[in-house]
This record gives structure tokens, sequence and C-alpha cells, in this order.
């Protein structure tokens, strides 16, 4: 398997990073988005599985992951793993000109790539990220959610607003694969991402969408100019 095999160092920078995020309203909180492309089929994974445990409990940090089914084939079937989110990565690859897809792997803020076990890369990253200008805010109204958002001056191109379900958190046993024998315990695990309509950031921003309940975030994400894909993430907001 063609995995980045780092190690994995002490969590400190990330446990002691403080992000600026925009303020938003009481009921949601809104935070720089860090996804996880992982594996339970993957060797490398599972400091990465540790340090995203970690970010889920940073403030201003929105930690997802993001299990892949391209590893499957070697023995174990990945329990949470959905051929979308490998489609997404594919994407994210294909907008930065990358050839080749790996776990564990980061995108920070959709733009940062960095080794999704290498904690020092991954607050390098976050560090980097500037606070969004735009304020978004999610209320519930029984199964809907209200999403709300403006922006101080008008973006540049529309944003596609996506609409993202998970579990807080799992723990696996391994039965086979490079992991056979070990408990992973998982955090933050997509359920679903979908995307719920387009904002071009002029006018302020109201939706109502179905949303049942558990946790979830919304992410206004910009699209990349050669096709569409994934590209700079620029609000996201997570409600319990």
């Amino acid at each position: 398997m063609s995995h980045h095999f780092f190690s994995a160092t002490r969590f400190g920078a990330i446990g002691g990073l403080v992000l600026c995020a925009t303020a938003a309203m009481a009921e949601s909180e809104q935070g720089v988005v860090v996804e996880l492309y992982t594996s339970q089929g993957c060797s490398s994974c599972p400091p990465a599985d540790e340090l995203m445990a970690k970010l889920a409990q940073t403030p201003g940090v929105i930690g997802l992951s993001l299990h892949v089914d391209y590893w499957d084939y070697i023995g174990w079937t990945d329990t949470f793993g959905q051929p979308g989110f490998t489609e997404r990565q594919k994407a994210y690859a294909h907008a930065a000109g990358e050839k080749m897809i790996y776990t564990p792997q980061m995108i920070v803020a959709g733009d940062a790539r960095v080794a999704g076990n290498q904690p020092s890369a991954v607050a390098q990253a976050l560090a980097a990220v500037q606070p969004s200008p735009v304020s978004l805010s999610l209320t519930r109204q029984g199964d809907d959610l209200v999403i709300s958002a403006t922006a101080p001056q008008p973006l540049s191109n529309p944003v596609a607003v996506q609409l993202v379900h998970y579990t807080d958190r799992a723990e696996v046993e391994i039965a086979q694969g490079e992991n056979s024998g070990l408990k992973v315990a998982y955090n933050n695990i997509v359920t679903s991402w979908q995307n719920v309509g387009d904002w071009p950031g002029v006018a302020p921003l109201q939706m109502v969408t179905p949303a049942g309940s558990g946790p979830l975030v919304v992410i206004l994400q910009a699209r990349a100019a050669d096709g569409g894909g994934p590209a700079q993430i620029i609000a996201a907001a997570r409600l319990k």
C-alpha cells in the first residue's frame, strides 16, 4: 500500500492552538474545517485518528473524519467507508493538479493539504488560516435547519452550501487487514455530505432545509475554476 509513513509526535501544538473564529449565534459555532481522509484498512491511519480525537475537542476547529473505500480490497471493508468520500478526495487532488491520493491526509479549510499523522504540520496549517469575514449561523426549527449568512463585501463567485451529518464517536474492532486485532476509536465520523444549494454571496443567505436530528455542520465552499471541484472553505458552522 502507498501510504505516507510519518511518525506521530505529541499533540501539544494542536492543544495549545488558539483560533480566532467569527462569532455566531449561541446555538451554533463557527470554526475552521479539518477533513481527515482515513481508512480502517490503513496501518498509517491510527495516529491520525488519534489526532482527530484531539481536534474534535479543540475550540475553533471543526474536525471531520471521511472514511474512504479504496483500501477495502486488502482484507477489511471499512465500516464507515463511502465511495463518495473517495470521490471528494479525488476532486481535491484534481483541483491541485495532483495525480495520487493517500491516507491519512488532512485538508485544512479546503486549501492546505498535509499528512494526517503529522501534528506539527496540521498545527502550522491551522495557524495560517485567516479568520472568515462571513458570518454563518444555524438554528433548528423542528426537523428543519435555518441557515443564515452575511458577507461584509460581495463574494467574487457563488459558493456551494453543504450539509454534513456526523457521528460523534465510535469504536471498531478490526478483525482483518493491516490493522487486524486493533480496537480503534474514531471521532466526528461523517455519515452524509450533500449540497443543499448555492449562495451568490451578495444578498444575505436565508435558507431552510430538512436536517433531522444529530450533530451537523454547514460548509460554504468555493468551487475550483477548472471544473467545479472543492476549493477554499469560506465559512463553516457546527450545531450539535
